[in-house]
C-alpha cells in the first residue's frame, strides 16, 4: 500500500480520557509539592500548555479535588489567581494497637492531623480489642468534623504480621486471642472503612523515615523496643518486608539464656530490664520506665540493668548491621524513650563486638512514631482513591 494510502487511526476516546485524567493527576502532585501556584507557573513547571492547564484546573476544581488560595501580583503583568489542593476532598485513618495504649488519628489529604484520640488499652479479649478499636476510630472521626464514607482508607498498625490469606494475624503473643481468624474483617464492617493492616515495627520506620530521624537514609534499621522486639527496615524510601512479610521479625532470633535457650525477645524487651533490676536488688512495683528513672538517679541496682540492657540492644544492632549494613539504626519504641541512658553504652559495646557500626540514634517522633507510619501510609492510597473517586465519569 502507498504511504499516501496510510492514514492515522483517529483517537479514541478512552484514550482522550486517559489522557486529559493525566494531565489532571499530573498538576495535583505538582501543587502537592509546590503548594499555592497559578496556571502560567504550572505550565512552566510541567510542561503543558496553558489551554491544557486552564481546561485540567477547571476540572479538578469541579471535581472538588482543587480550590482558589489567593493571588499573586507581580511586579509586572496581571494579577495570577492562585491554586492548590483541597485537603477537606477526603481523609486518611491511621490507628496503633499497643499493649497498654490504643492511639488513632484522622489527617486530611495535606497529611495535617485534624483529629485525635489515645486512649488506654484494658482489652483482656480480642473481642473487647476490636471493640474498642471500632469505638475510639468512631470516636476521632467525629472529632474531625467528617464521616466514616469520606474516609477514603486506613491503616491499622499492630505487632506481629497479617495474613493476608488466612485474615488473621501471627505472632501477636503480647495481645491475647489477637490472632482469631475474622478480627481485621469485623473491624472493616463496623467502621465502614477500608482497612490494611501492618506490621507497627514497619509502620514507625515509615513514620521516622517520613518525619523523623530516618529522613534522607539510604537503609536504616528502626528497633521497636517495648513491650516486645520488632524491627523494621527501609531502603531508598521503599519499606523492605521479605518474601512472606516477616523481615524484621528480630525477636525471634535465639538468644543464650540463664540455663536455656530465649528469644531475644525475652532479653531485650521491657519485661527484662525488670527481671534484670530485680536480679540486681531492686524491689518493690517495677516497671521498666521505673528502673531507668532510678538509674538516672544513681542507684545502682538500676545502673546495671541499664547497662546490662544496653549490652543486649548492642548484640541487636551487630546482627542487623551484619546483615543489613544499614547507614543509621533508630532506638524507638517505650525504651527509646530512654535513649539519652542507652546510647554510650551501647556505642560502646558495639565497638568491642563487631568492625560494623552504623551510626545510632534516637528516634525523633517518640510514642506517635507507628501512629504517624500509619497516618503517612495510609494517605497515600487515599490521595489516589480520592482522585479516582471524584474524577470517575468526568
Amino acid at each position: 500500500m502507498p504511504a499516501s494510502d496510510v492514514t492515522e487511526p483517529p483517537e479514541q476516546p478512552w484514550s482522550r480520557r486517559r489522557l486529559r485524567s493525566a494531565n489532571e493527576r499530573l498538576l495535583l502532585d505538582r501543587l502537592r509539592a509546590l503548594g499555592a501556584a497559578s496556571r502560567a507557573q504550572l505550565a512552566r513547571d510541567t510542561g503543558l500548555s496553558k489551554p491544557t492547564v486552564s481546561s485540567a484546573l477547571a476540572s479538578l476544581e469541579s471535581a472538588g479535588l482543587v480550590r482558589e488560595a489567593g493571588t499573586h501580583t507581580p511586579e509586572r503583568g496581571r494579577t495570577a489567581v492562585l491554586y492548590a489542593p483541597d485537603p477537606a476532598a477526603g481523609y486518611a485513618l491511621g490507628v496503633d494497637i499497643g499493649r497498654s495504649r490504643l492511639r488513632v488519628a484522622v489527617a486530611d489529604l495535606d497529611g495535617a492531623v485534624v483529629a485525635r484520640t489515645d486512649v488506654p488499652n484494658p482489652a483482656r479479649t480480642s473481642a473487647a480489642l476490636a471493640g474498642l478499636v471500632v469505638d475510639t476510630a468512631r470516636r476521632a472521626i467525629a472529632q474531625s468534623g467528617t464521616v466514616p464514607a469520606e474516609v477514603a482508607h486506613g491503616v491499622l498498625g499492630t505487632p506481629g504480621v497479617y495474613d493476608e490469606r488466612h485474615r488473621r494475624v501471627r505472632y501477636a503473643t503480647h495481645l491475647p486471642g489477637w490472632g482469631r481468624a475474622g478480627l481485621v474483617d469485623r473491624i472493616r464492617e463496623e467502621l465502614g472503612v477500608p482497612l490494611e493492616v501492618h506490621n507497627d515495627a514497619n509502620l514507625a520506620a515509615l513514620g521516622e523515615y517520613a518525619y523523623g530521624a530516618g529522613a534522607g537514609s539510604r537503609l536504616f534499621a528502626y528497633l521497636l523496643i517495648g513491650t516486645g522486639l520488632g524491627m523494621g527496615v527501609v531502603s531508598e524510601g521503599r519499606l523492605f518486608t521479605g518474601a512472606h512479610g516477616l523481615a524484621g521479625e528480630i525477636g525471634f532470633l535465639p538468644w543464650p539464656g540463664r540455663g536455656r535457650p530465649e528469644r531475644l525477645e525475652d532479653a531485650v524487651a521491657g519485661v527484662a530490664v525488670v527481671e534484670s533490676a530485680r536480679r540486681f536488688g531492686m524491689s518493690g512495683r517495677l516497671t521498666a520506665k521505673a528502673v531507668f528513672d532510678a538509674a538516672r538517679q544513681g542507684q545502682p541496682a538500676a545502673v546495671r540493668a541499664v547497662e546490662l540492657e544496653a549490652e543486649r540492644i548492642a548484640h541487636t544492632v551487630a546482627a542487623a548491621a551484619a546483615v543489613l549494613d544499614p547507614d543509621l539504626v533508630v532506638l524507638g519504641g517505650g525504651l527509646g524513650h530512654s535513649a539519652g541512658l542507652l546510647l554510650r553504652p551501647v556505642r560502646e559495646r558495639l565497638r568491642a563486638l563487631t568492625p560494623l557500626r552504623p551510626r545510632i540514634a534516637p528516634s525523633r517522633l517518640g510514642a506517635d512514631a507507628v501512629l504517624l507510619g500509619a497516618v503517612a501510609t495510609a494517605l497515600d492510597t487515599a490521595r489516589n482513591v480520592v482522585f479516582e473517586r471524584r474524577t470517575a465519569g468526568t
